[in-house]
């Protein structure tokens, strides 16, 4: 059964610092591919960092320069390190995976808060 576990979700205020962990279980995490996406009510997801089984990552423009995409095969965890966090980008924040056969699969999600 494959499941992920994301954490790292709070309150913090603007400029601050959160690190969000997907744990993952079930599956090949090592030639899996991740994502961050956020979600706030009214609005689609949107797709926030992705890093390939290689490491290779993309970031949204709002997001470059505060957010680092990591991932850690030996612990099969990726994670989303945000620094000088915005009211804006408060939000609900999901971890995706992707298998090699292209296969998805969604956390459950953290709730992102940022006070101004």
């Amino acid at each position: 059964q494959v499941r992920l576990v994301e954490s790292g979700g709070g309150l913090v205020q603007s400029g601050g610092s959160l690190r969000l962990s997907c744990a993952t279980s079930g599956i090949t995490f090592s030639v899996a591919s991740m994502a961050w996406y956020r979600q706030v009510p009214g609005k689609e997801r949107e797709l926030v960092s992705s890093i390939s089984a290689s490491s290779s990552t993309n970031y949204a423009d709002s997001v470059k320069g505060r957010f680092t995409i990591s991932r850690d095969n030996a612990k099969k965890t990726v994670y989303l390190q945000m620094s000088s966090l915005k009211p804006e980008d408060t939000a609900v924040y999901y971890c995706k995976q992707t298998t090699s056969r292209g296969v998805t699969y969604w956390g459950q999600g953290t709730q992102v808060t940022v006070s101004s």
